[in-house]
């Protein structure tokens, strides 16, 4: 006496693809988790920055030295968080490196997540971390009570850097996917304290030759840091800046977006 099974299947036909390519807030949600539970990331979104700030921007000299509608500590406190904010949200991108080393990637094939999803995810992960950062960094000035600007310029300057830390929060998915997994992280903090100098974050480009001027003017962060300080000095917005950030910014998610659909073709 025999029996057969018939199998069941499923009736699929109705099921759609997700809309936006996938994207949802429990993906982020996941992806913010993920990065409250990484000590080096929360050692460059809060410790380094309000550190540096405590070393640097409390001194007399600073605060008694006046400069734009603020005073010079004040300065200096933008500049900090603008680091913080790039460095953090780069960590928070490069992470990515973690995901490619354990086979994430590859993965991801058999999701209907798309591309863009996933990056924005990322993107959107980062910045929440930037956030963190100068918000840290405010709230330490705003204790402290060296930095001096009115208090319009405190939020005007706040949000320029935590929306201008978007460009490096791309600029590390970009060397999360590009970078081998055991170097990337290694470097990252060598990478965007060169571009700080580069851009004159911690010294003015006036000081440098003429010909490293021009080429400075060109690099990731100058726009970025002639932007977030813009409403300090109250000396107008120069459109190049903002040509500067919105072509970096591009670069770096279409250069994002090409190394994760590279890595996820491969078998």
């Amino acid at each position: 006496m025999s029996s057969s099974i018939n199998p069941v299947v499923p009736d699929i036909s109705s099921r759609r693809a997700p809309g936006l390519g996938g994207f949802n807030l429990t993906a982020l949600a996941l992806e913010i988790r993920r990065f409250t539970r990484n000590r080096r990331t929360i050692i460059f979104a809060l410790i380094v920055p309000i550190a540096l700030f405590l070393l640097v921007g409390l001194n007399n000299k600073y605060v008694n030295q006046s400069d734009g509608e603020g005073n010079v500590s004040a300065f200096i406190m933008i500049s900090i968080s603008l680091y913080g904010a790039v460095l953090s949200t780069t960590a928070g991108g490069a992470m990515v490196s973690i995901e490619r080393a354990a086979g994430w990637s590859r993965q991801l094939r058999l999701t209907p997540l798309s591309p863009a999803a996933y990056i924005i995810i990322k993107l959107l992960a980062a910045m929440v971390l930037g956030m963190v950062s100068v918000a840290a960094v405010f709230i330490i000035g705003s204790v402290t009570g060296k930095p001096v600007m009115p208090t319009g310029i405190w939020i005007a300057t706040g949000l320029s850097v935590w929306v201008g830390s978007l460009v490096f929060a791309a600029f590390g998915l970009f060397l999360g996917y590009l970078l081998p997994t055991e170097n990337v992280m290694q470097f990252l903090g060598l990478i965007v304290g060169l571009l700080g100098f580069a851009g004159g974050l911690f010294v003015p480009i006036s000081q440098f030759p003429s010909v490293i001027q021009t080429i400075a003017k060109c690099t990731p962060l100058y726009g970025l840091n002639q932007l977030v300080h813009a409403p300090l000095l109250n000396q107008g917005v120069d459109w190049t800046w903002v040509v500067n950030v919105v072509i970096w910014l591009a670069i770096f998610a279409v250069g994002a977006t090409w190394r994760f659909r590279m890595d996820t073709a491969r078998v």
